[in-house]
């Protein structure tokens, strides 16, 4: 086999500064070293521990489903069509109807799944009564409070003292059944996802949609979904990753085109007129195949809920539901933290923030040395003015003392002259001749 080394990234940790960019240095391995084997490590670890999801599914019964002979949705045949098991027992038309409860219920059912040594602890919730009542104005309620409730109790876990055994109870999906009308979406329907879409991932789907025809399915859809868009109804939408390929990229765009999606349930089999046994159900029209993604979207939503995306319902549980609501417990419990707190850091916004502060050190420090230069230099103006004015008195009093010392010199040379005989060469300046 070929051996395939990729250029691995080592990050040298250092103060944060201009010199940290240049200090992400690429190496070429030259031998295989083994950390290309970490997948598979998570992979045994995964399967060893096992996996486990939670799914909930509400509905309101339409008249017009009644009307057809049909005691509901079809949510039970859906679950059980979707695992490919008997998760819900089959009903029969011999057995006493059931009275429907005065209050919605919340049942729970579990049941682990092994699929090629894959284990999967399956949690199903389902909710009779809801919509059942003349006034449905707070049938939502029970619904909420039982998925805050799960929150809660994995809240009270994590803050336990030993956390090793953490059971994650939390509704990881929520398949929210659309009756087949035709029309746009009922009151209820909309107040329900309007209450609950902050809190779990919401699937609308239109239950039995072999009860319309193509044309029909398409219209509705665009209805539905134009009643989500005008109520701001946040639906899971299958995330988009930088690395997938073009195949992955096309595949979930499928997927979302499809939503809401129009599904058939039926876990028996039935026979086409060619002799195959597929499952479905069977009309004197013909048969409607549950696996065939020409007539129903149920391929698309097992193919979004089990194959592809399992993992990102959880995650998107875990990561945004979970912590909106348990931000909103804790802030309304009191408690505070500071926002800097385990802040995710960006390391060039931090060097450009430490620059910043730089500048600013700097522009402050050269604003005060600017107020000493200033100052120095005042005081020294004032010293050499002082000089200058002492030199200028001295030189004054120089100057008159050097003019009375001229005076008196002069006083003196009168006198003097005054006082005797004009010597000949005096004489001879002033014009006087002795010439005998």
């Amino acid at each position: 086999s070929t051996l395939s080394v990729d250029q691995p990234t080592i990050e040298v940790q250092s103060p944060p500064s201009a010199q940290s960019i240049s200090s992400i240095v690429r190496k070429k391995l030259q031998g295989y070293v083994g950390f290309a084997n970490l997948p598979n490590q998570v992979h045994r670890k995964s399967v060893k521990k096992g996996f486990q999801f939670t799914c909930m599914v509400v509905g309101i019964k339409s008249p017009i489903v009644q009307l057809l002979g049909e005691s509901g949705l079809g949510k039970s045949t859906l679950i059980n069509t979707l695992f490919n098991t008997q998760l819900y027992p089959g009903k029969y038309n011999d057995e006493a109807p059931v009275e429907s409860p005065k209050t919605v219920e919340i049942k729970s059912i579990t049941a682990d799944l092994d699929e090629n040594g894959v284990k999967l602890r399956l949690n199903v919730v389902d909710t009779p009564g809801f919509g059942d009542f003349v006034n449905n104005e707070a049938s939502w309620k029970p619904i909420l409070d039982n998925i805050e409730a799960r929150c809660d109790m994995y809240l009270e876990q994590e803050n336990r003292v030993n956390r090793l055994k953490i059971v994650d109870n939390r509704i990881h999906a929520c398949i929210y059944f659309i009756a087949p009308t035709g029309h746009a979406l009922k009151q209820v329907d909309i107040e329900f996802m309007r209450r609950l879409h902050t809190r779990v991932n919401l699937i609308p789907v239109i239950a039995k949609s072999d009860t319309m025809t193509e044309e029909e399915v398409l219209a509705f859809k665009e209805r539905i979904l134009s009643d989500i868009n005008f109520h701001n109804i946040q639906i899971y939408q299958a995330p988009q990753y930088e690395y997938d390929d073009a195949e992955t990229i096309a595949e979930n765009r499928e997927i979302v085109s499809k939503i809401p999606f129009a599904i058939v349930g039926s876990d028996k089999e039935v026979e086409t007129e060619g002799g195959r046994k597929v499952r479905g159900r069977a009309y004197p029209w013909g048969v409607v195949e549950v696996d065939n993604e020409d007539q129903c979207d149920f391929v698309k939503l097992r193919q979004m809920l089990i194959r592809t995306h399992m993992e990102e319902l959880k995650e998107h549980t875990n990561n945004v539901l979970y912590e909106n609501y348990r931000t909103e417990k804790l802030t309304a419990m009191g408690i505070q933290q500071d926002p800097t707190v385990f802040k995710e850091v960006n390391p060039m916004q931090k060097m450009e923030e430490e620059r910043l502060q730089h500048e600013h050190k700097l522009q402050k420090m050269e604003g005060e040395m600017r107020m000493v230069f200033q100052a120095k230099v005042q005081e020294k103006e004032t010293k050499l003015k002082q000089s200058e004015e002492e030199l200028y008195a001295r030189h004054r009093e120089m100057k008159e003392a050097l003019e009375k010392q001229r005076l008196d010199l002069e006083e003196r040379k009168k006198r003097m002259e005054s006082g005797r005989p004009m010597t000949p060469e005096k004489a001879k300046k002033k014009g006087f001749s002795f010439n005998k």
